[in-house]
């Protein structure tokens, strides 16, 4: 049980942790703090939030527990802002997408006290952002990625997992580049693809035409589309060196399939499809029982 979370960052992923935990009986005061005082205030009367905090070092203040919810381009002066209030009891996480950048904006902006930070990445969201959004059950059966470096604590790192696990997660460590790299493939490319496409609907003159003729399949690849603008902006860039890598990857499988069909070679098309439609059909998305 902890005594107080300090949230900083009441929309969907922050929110959803504080109803989270309040839920599981794992704390007794939520204090929040966001850049907009108005989503805090809305925090507060859906009870998301038990008190609003005017900055990040008010909202940590007393805390036990800090959940930082922010973009991963805001990391840095978070971390800063809340440096000279943190305590080696503290239990600091984050929500980040990408992790090499966050933890060396752990270093430099919490520098002495890096010891109580544990880099964490839920792997749960929605398209829809906002605390309107949050949802007790959003990280329930869920993976949760722990990245502790050699700095971390590892208390801080066994009391992380043992709050996801309460919360109903499969945690999962690993080294912050083996994270980054990981997740360029199988979440940071996807957007990326999504967001192209839909740009390259909207660029065409019969692209709303085509839109209104399409189908379930078209709407479940573009639904991560519809995701926050600055947040996916920020992890793009965080995560660039990787997700150029990715990029490249998947260029040299659309120009075998290109080239296929340039020359109408059945044989070779047909193939490829084959081998993705394998690979599609023997992988299993993680999941608890």
């Amino acid at each position: 049980m902890f005594e107080q979370l300090g949230l900083i960052g009441c929309g969907l992923m922050g929110g959803s942790f504080a109803l989270a935990l309040r839920r599981a009986g794992l704390v007794k005061r939520v204090v929040g703090y966001s850049k907009s005082p108005s989503t805090t205030e809305h925090a507060r009367q859906m009870g998301v939030i038990d008190v609003d905090a005017p900055s990040a070092l008010l909202a940590v203040s007393g805390a036990d527990i800090v959940l930082i919810a922010v973009p991963v381009a805001a990391s840095e002066a978070t971390f800063k802002s809340i440096k000279h209030i943190v305590t080696p009891n503290m239990l600091i996480m984050d929500v980040g997408s990408t992790k090499c950048d966050v933890v060396e904006a752990a270093a430099r902006g919490l520098r002495e006290q890096v010891g109580a930070f544990v880099p964490t990445h839920p792997i749960a969201g929605k398209e829809l952002a906002g605390v309107d959004n949050a949802d007790a059950d959003l990280y329930s059966g869920k993976q949760v990625i722990l990245t502790p470096t050699d700095l971390t604590l590892p208390s801080h790192t066994q009391r992380a997992i043992a709050v996801w696990n309460a919360l109903g997660c499969k945690v999962v460590q690993m080294a912050p580049e083996s994270h980054d790299a990981a997740f360029a493939a199988v979440s940071h490319l996807p957007h990326m693809l999504a967001f192209t496409l839909m740009n390259s609907m909207a660029g065409q003159p019969n692209g709303q035409t085509y839109m209104e003729l399409a189908g379930p399949g078209f709407r479940d690849f573009t639904r991560i589309a519809a995701s926050d603008p600055k947040v996916w902006r920020d992890i793009l860039l965080a995560n660039r060196a990787e997700l150029l890598i990715q990029s490249q990857n998947f260029r040299d499988q659309l120009e075998r399939f290109e080239a296929a069909m340039r020359t109408a070679d059945l044989q070779t098309l047909e193939v490829l499809i084959t081998q993705a439609s394998a690979t599609r059909a023997n992988w299993r998305m993680t999941q608890l029982p």
